[in-house]
């Protein structure tokens, strides 16, 4: 199949030929049809499928509709907002998809398309919002600041598209998503792509669709064909260290991208490793705009060769030469585990994901195993293999070994808070014949005294008590009073 039976017209046909592009991929062959359509799409796809082109096209045709339509000519000097309206979870993500708007919308005549995100001056943002425009980017934190100041004008939105919602809702923005919605008008289109549609997702997706259709091209258990996964145990921070040091000296390693917990451990561990020679360089979400712009132009520039980051400043990083993903500190959720080696193995490349993990990591290594239902091959480093026994992922079946010291095999049908009597603790024999079935005492049960026979609290001294003491002097360095 190819791009011309999707039903897209010649001029982005021809954009998408000048990309480099000659058929189109899974996703964009089942979202394509129905998002041309005009009908409203649960897309569920992985990172790196092309999940952008197949709501991109759509838009871009959907704005050379609308200006061949004579109803919706715009005058000039009124402000009519945008036409396409993209919310993005982070700043990073927000910017590739104008990226991929402007590549495939190059003969678009007058294509107006505009980012509203965090970490960037207000006054270009509001220029932007007054002209004319037909697609806005936007995260909706700051959507919804210039929402609420009356600066961004709604009315007009045709097509709302919600790509990776699952991280938005994760990341909050539950209530900014339902008031942006509430200012859109009510017959639009509307297109949401997500990991998973379970939970909260699946939710959203019912108040704000209306008789979606279903397009579920990867979930979160497929396997990745050409992306190898090693799991690698470290006995302590120092070995999780020397294991990190060791991969990324390795020649294989085009391009790393390494990611922390947190952002302090992503400015350290950055630091760390500069230290050692590496072109590395850090991005978090607590860094400015500017900066981070900087830093992913000199990753796809390949100035660097590695770069640390935290979840959510990775989301829309799409450097086809990363070849290594190494997960240096756990994610928060097994649902971002299947983000972050999503960064490798793109644009038909093969790529490597890396895990390194300590003992008190092993928890979340099993979750993560049973939400892609899949198993991390163990792997070791010849001179650097862990001295300590390898975590138990899931607890023994039983009969498949013996059971472990000092928690022996129970002979009787008690359970365990139900202790048995013996008389050699202090409990006396039940006497056989009369009585026997009266219930058993405990001998440690005691009546509790009368009011009257209840010791009194001794009353506290006062002052009095102590006329005519000397008064007590308060010890001094080197054992004397004053």
């Amino acid at each position: 199949m190819t791009f011309e039976t999707l039903g897209l017209p010649e001029s982005l046909t021809r954009a998408v030929a000048d990309a480099g592009y000659d058929a189109p991929t899974d996703v964009q062959t089942a979202a394509i049809p129905p998002a041309l359509a005009g009908s409203d799409l649960m897309v569920a796809a992985a990172t790196g499928s092309g999940k952008t082109a197949s709501f991109i096209l759509p838009a871009l045709q959907r704005v050379l509709l609308a200006r061949a339509d004579p109803s919706k000519r715009r005058d000039k000097g009124t402000v009519y907002g945008p036409r396409i309206l993209v919310l993005t979870p982070t700043r990073e993500l927000a910017i590739q998809i104008a990226k991929a708007a402007v590549t495939y919308g190059r003969h678009v005549p007058g294509l107006r398309v505009a980012t509203v995100v965090g970490g960037v001056p207000y006054p270009a943002q509001l220029k932007a919002l007054r002209g004319p425009l037909d697609i806005l980017i936007s995260t909706p934190g700051r959507l919804l600041d210039h929402l609420q100041t009356g600066k961004a004008v709604l009315d007009h939105v045709e097509m709302l598209v919600l790509d990776e919602a699952d991280r938005m809702l994760d990341m909050g923005f539950i209530d900014d998503i339902t008031t942006i919605a509430d200012h859109l008008p009510k017959a639009r289109q509307t297109v949401m792509y997500s990991a998973t549609f379970i939970g909260h997702v699946a939710r959203l997706a019912q108040n704000m669709l209306r008789d979606p259709k279903r397009v579920e091209v990867a979930s979160h258990t497929d396997t990745h064909a050409n992306i190898e996964q090693r799991l690698h145990w470290a006995d302590h921070f120092a070995h999780k260290n020397a294991l990190l040091d060791h991969i990324l000296t390795q020649r294989e390693v085009e391009q790393a991208l390494v990611f922390t917990s947190t952002q302090i451990d992503a400015d350290r561990l950055a630091d760390r490793l500069a230290e050692l020679g590496h072109a590395v360089a850090s991005l978090h979400g607590g860094m400015p705009q500017g900066r981070r712009n900087r830093v992913l132009q000199g990753l796809r520039s390949r100035q660097l060769r590695i770069l640390v980051a935290t979840d959510v400043a990775a989301r829309g990083i799409d450097v086809p030469t990363i070849s290594h993903v190494i997960n240096y500190g756990l994610p928060m959720k097994p649902e971002d585990y299947v983000h972050r080696i999503g960064r490798t193995g793109r644009a038909g490349r093969d790529g490597l994901a890396v895990t390194l993990a300590e003992r008190n990591d092993a928890g979340m290594i099993r979750r993560i195993q049973q939400f892609t239902t899949q198993q991390i091959p163990v792997a070791t480093i010849a001179g650097l293999e862990p001295t300590g026994p390898q975590p138990r992922l899931f607890p023994q079946r039983p009969g498949s070994g013996p059971a472990p010291a000092g928690r022996g095999p129970r002979h009787d049908s008690r359970r365990p808070h139900e202790h048995r009597a013996h008389p050699h603790r202090g409990h006396e024999q039940r006497p056989q014949g009369a009585g026997h079935d009266e219930p058993r005492r405990n001998p440690f049960d005691r009546p509790l005294p009368n009011r009257d026979e209840r010791r009194a609290p001794a009353a506290r001294p006062g002052p009095a008590a102590f006329k005519g003491r000397p008064k007590p002097q308060r010890s001094r360095p080197g054992g004397y009073a004053r």
